[in-house]
C-alpha cells in the first residue's frame, strides 16, 4: 500500500491505478517563483500558462507545445496594473479561458491605498492568439455583495457556464473567506445569486487565518471535484476537495461532500502545496494537476514577501472508485 501526504489516508494499490504520462518531470518545478499556475491546453495544440507574478504588478501570458517547456518559454507582460485606483495594487491569479471565440482574463486587484481590499476582474480579448491582439479591460464582476473576493475560476457543464470564487461572507464579524459558486449569464456577469459551498472547519483549514481560497473544477467519471486552498500561504497550505454528482444541481450546497482531510499537503521535499489547475497530456488521455509549493518549509517574515512559490506540476492517479489520487508520491 502507497501512504497519502495527507493525515491518515491511505489510497489504493498503484497496480489498480493508471500509470503516469506525458512529458513533465514530478520532481523539478515546470516555471520558478510563479504560484497560483493556470495552464490551458487549448485546441491549437499549444499549453498557455499564467500566473502570479512575485512583484505582483502584471499579468504575463506563455506558451509551449510540451508542458515541460513552459519555463524555458518567453513571457509576454500581456497587461500591467493602473498607477493609483482600482487595478492598482495585488495582482493575483489571473487565469485564461476562450469562451465563445475570445480569450478571457479572470484576476484579482487590489487598490495602491489599500492593497488588501481585493476585488474580480475581467479582461477580453479577439485575437486567435491571446499573446496578440489587445486585451480590453471589461470592469469587475458583481458577486452581489461588498467584500474581500479573490481568485474566480470558470467553468461549462451541461451547457451552464458557472462561476466559482473566494470571497468574505457578508455577514462574517471576523475575516474568514468561503467558496462560492454562481450560474453567469456571459462571462462578465452572473446569473442569480451565490451559493456558498464551503468555509473553514477543520483544523487543518484554520492555520494561522481561517482560509478556503483559489477553487479549480475537473468533471471526471460521472463528478465534478472542486479542490480549493486553505490555510496560510506557508507550509501549512493545503488542498481540499469538495464531490458533486455531475447531474446534480451545483447550487445546492448540500449536493457536495466534503473531504474530512486534505486532498495534497506538504511533503516529499515540497512545502505549502496549492491553489492549482487541472490540465491534462496533448492526447486527453492522461489528468494533470498543475500547482505551487515551495521547496523549503520556513519562511523568514511574511510569507507572500517570499517569491519561491514555483509552479509544479504531476499526473493524477484514479481510484477504481473513481476518485482522484493527487497526493501519491511521484514515481516517474
Amino acid at each position: 500500500m502507497t501512504t497519502s501526504l495527507t493525515t491518515g489516508a491511505v489510497l489504493a494499490p498503484l497496480a489498480l491505478l493508471c500509470a503516469d504520462a506525458g512529458a513533465f518531470s514530478p520532481h523539478e518545478p515546470l516555471v520558478r517563483q510563479r504560484a497560483d499556475p493556470h495552464v490551458t491546453l487549448h485546441t491549437d495544440g499549444w499549453y498557455y500558462f499564467t500566473a502570479t507574478v512575485p512583484e505582483y504588478d502584471r499579468i504575463e501570458l506563455r506558451r509551449a507545445k510540451v508542458l515541460d517547456e513552459l519555463g524555458a518559454a518567453p513571457a509576454k507582460a500581456v497587461w500591467r496594473r493602473h498607477a493609483s485606483g482600482p487595478m492598482s495594487a495585488n495582482i493575483w491569479a489571473p487565469e485564461l479561458h476562450r469562451i465563445n471565440g475570445k480569450w478571457y482574463l479572470y484576476f484579482t486587484a487590489g487598490r495602491a491605498d489599500a492593497p488588501l481590499d481585493v476585488r474580480l476582474y475581467v479582461l477580453e480579448n479577439a485575437a486567435t492568439n491571446p499573446l496578440e491582439g489587445t486585451w480590453t479591460e471589461r470592469g469587475r464582476i458583481d458577486t452581489g455583495w461588498e467584500s474581500f473576493s479573490l481568485d474566480a475560476t470558470t467553468f461549462e457543464l451541461r451547457g451552464q457556464r458557472y462561476l466559482a470564487w473566494t470571497q468574505r461572507p457578508p455577514t462574517a464579524e471576523q475575516h474568514v473567506t468561503g467558496i462560492y459558486i454562481a450560474k453567469m449569464r456571459s462571462p462578465l456577469a452572473l446569473d442569480g445569486p451565490a451559493t456558498l459551498l464551503t468555509l473553514p472547519e477543520y483544523a487543518w483549514e484554520k492555520v494561522k487565518f481561517d482560509v478556503n481560497e483559489a477553487p479549480a473544477v475537473l468533471v471526471r467519471n460521472g463528478k465534478v471535484f472542486l479542490t480549493y486552498s486553505a490555510s496560510a500561504t506557508d507550509a501549512n497550505y493545503s488542498l481540499g476537495m469538495l464531490t458533486a454528482g455531475e447531474g446534480a444541481n451545483l447550487l445546492d450546497k448540500a449536493a457536495w461532500t466534503k473531504s474530512p482531510v486534505p486532498v495534497l499537503a506538504s511533503g516529499g521535499g515540497q512545502y505549502g502545496p496549492g491553489h492549482n489547475s487541472f490540465t491534462t497530456t496533448p492526447d486527453g488521455k492522461q489528468d494533470i494537476i498543475v500547482y505551487h509549493a515551495r521547496d523549503y518549509r520556513d519562511i523568514p517574515g511574511n510569507e507572500l514577501n517570499d517569491p519561491n512559490r514555483h509552479t509544479r506540476a504531476r499526473s493524477i492517479r484514479w481510484k477504481v472508485n473513481g476518485m482522484p489520487d493527487f497526493s501519491a508520491p511521484p514515481t516517474d
